[in-house]
């Protein structure tokens, strides 16, 4: 009989009775709550089922970011209790202790808290994920173990590593719990620090006196403590054995792959690592399943660029090519045309280097350049396949772009990317490749580049004027910025005092025309190719971040960022 819990995820329409069925059949598989068989298979999230044992249970939600504790309080709960049962104490309402918890009914936990504090305890619900992060953040701060607490603790006790020490780590560090050596304990609170504070990636890099860690957060370093530099080769050592890299070799780049679970999550991460004057950095990006079920009503488009994208994507076939640097969100936008694409009547298949995410209904073909399995190959073998769509990683030469243009004139759609600064200039680009103009002209039907603003963040964002300088420097008329809504961030623990919190894309989608195609075949210079694309009404990178600026999503300083080239 379904629980009360997912009654009200029925009634919402968040799942239907076939994907209840198969939760129920897992749960009593692997002896878990028929909730936590939902989120596994990903058909709700940890919020949703927060959410919905509140509103069962005639209780609201408590939002942890907007809450301070006491440390007094803090400190009547220990640490190993409040991340076993996932419980953070609160506040005191007379004589009972108010703890947040993701499941009021666990009355198991409930009176081990009762037994162990000697008092009485109430409770209110929050998330599963917001528990975890607060407990980082105030156990952390509070002397508990933490990546800082550690450090200090290496720092302060001179601990030093010999190399049969290094080997036993190697040896014990399949063990995933934080009873393991201490190096093991660091590297897990690194990997759930960074993951807790929304980094998308992890740079451990070694200098003469120092290891310096450094998070990627909303597209800025955040520089955390050195630990001290003998740690090196014992972190490195440990990131090797996880990510199943070669231990011994110290000359030759690596790349590796790690599977981990943070709290209730499970979490990928792309392992780099590079030999370097002072020893061996490592670069460990974050792959975020969760970030690519965006849809594309969500990427951030504007009415005029959403309807285009529609269209285009909707075409037969013909190539659309999405530019940006690195971390622009390339992935995640192309990833969203496939989902929108993904019917039972079509046949989608990749050629990604390496896949990093895995879509359920789409053949992905990992490209293996060291067996000859090239981005070229793969395409030719693709077309033997009759798909209707192809995705092409990336167009890196000659071959590939000439096999994409053929795929594409022979009535495939082919989505694939560039790395250039703007739209018009991956024309310029597929013609410095020597492709030739005429089929470049004829293949392409639309390039969209894209990049990644920060966003303000929601808990502190508060309404200001710009200064005039400011109004002038981009244009704005006083009529325009009186219809405006200009917000900046005070800084809060939800941002980290950044005033921003998550990022919002930015796009510049280029759709060929006849005049387009006109220059492209007669070689004309990207200046004149974008100049034709805006007399036709194509908004800028810098115009459509404006756009969001004077909507209130980011600030102007990320308008001028992006003009400088910032992003």
């Amino acid at each position: 009989m379904a629980s009360e819990i997912c009654k009200q995820l029925l009634s919402k329409g968040l799942i239907g009775d076939d994907q209840l069925s198969e939760a129920e059949d897992m749960a009593d598989r692997l002896r878990i709550r028929v909730e936590d068989a939902l989120v596994r298979l990903g058909y709700v999230d940890e919020s949703d089922i927060s959410t919905s044992q509140s509103s069962a249970y005639g209780q609201d939600m408590i939002d942890l970011t907007s809450v301070e504790v006491a440390s007094d309080v803090i400190a009547l709960v220990p640490e190993s209790v409040a991340r076993e049962n996932q419980v953070l104490p609160l506040r005191f309402e007379g004589d009972s202790l108010i703890v947040a918890i993701n499941d009021p009914m666990n009355f198991t936990v409930l009176d081990k808290l009762r037994f162990i504090l000697n008092k009485d305890v109430k409770a209110e619900v929050a998330s599963v994920d917001s528990i975890l992060a607060a407990i980082n953040r105030y156990y952390g701060h509070g002397g508990g173990e933490s990546v800082d607490s550690m450090i200090a603790e290496f720092t302060e006790t001179a601990i030093d590593f010999t190399q049969t020490e290094i080997n036993t780590t190697v040896k014990n560090s399949g063990v995933e719990d934080d009873n393991g050596a201490p190096i093991i304990r660091l590297v897990n609170l690194i990997i759930a620090e960074a993951l807790n504070m929304r980094a998308s990636d992890i740079h451990i890099e070694p200098f003469e006196d120092r290891i310096r860690i450094r998070y990627r957060i909303d597209g800025k370093l955040v520089e955390r403590d050195s630990p001290p530099k003998r740690l090196l080769s014992a972190m490195i050592s440990r990131i090797k054995i996880m990510a199943t890299m070669d231990i011994s070799e110290k000359r030759r780049c690596q790349d590796g792959r790690i599977k981990t679970r943070v709290g209730t999550k499970e979490i990928d991460l792309r392992v780099s690592m590079m030999p370097t004057a002072h020893g061996q950095a490592v670069v460990m990006r974050i792959l975020d399943r969760d970030s690519i079920k965006v849809g594309i009503r969500n990427l951030g488009f504007s009415e005029e660029n959403y309807r285009i994208f529609n269209n285009v994507i909707r075409r037969p076939n013909g190539i659309f090519l999405v530019t940006g640097p690195t971390g622009s969100g390339k992935t995640t936008t192309l990833y969203s045309a496939l989902g929108e694409l993904n019917r039972p009547d079509r046949k989608i298949i990749t050629a990604e280097d390496p896949v990093e995410y895995i879509l359920q209904g789409i053949n992905q073909v990992e490209v293996k350049t060291a067996i000859g399995l090239t981005f070229a190959s793969v395409i030719r073998a693709m077309l033997r396949q009759a798909p209707n769509v192809i995705l092409v990683g990336e167009i890196r030469d000659l071959e590939t772009a000439e096999m994409a243009i053929q795929a594409s004139l022979t009535g495939h759609l082919v989505f694939s990317t560039l790395h250039t600064n703007d739209a018009p200039g991956a024309i310029t680009r597929l013609i410095d490749m020597h492709v030739q103009p005429f089929l470049v002209a004829s293949s392409v039907m639309a390039v969209m580049a894209q990049r990644l603003a920060r966003r303000i963040c929601q808990k502190c964002g508060e309404p200001y004027r710009p200064a005039q300088g400011e109004l002038q420097h981009f244009d704005i008329s006083p009529e325009v910025a009186a219809n405006s809504t200009f917000m900046r961030g005070k800084g809060c623990s939800n941002c980290h005092q950044t005033g921003f919190r998550g990022r919002v894309a930015v796009f510049e989608l280029m759709v060929m025309n006849s005049a387009i195609r006109e220059l492209t075949f007669n070689r004309e210079p990207s200046q004149n190719i974008r100049r034709q694309a805006r007399l036709f009404g194509m908004k800028t990178l810098v115009d459509d971040c404006l756009d969001k600026a004077l909507k209130g999503l980011t600030h102007l300083s990320e308008v001028y960022s992006l003009e400088k080239g910032g992003h």
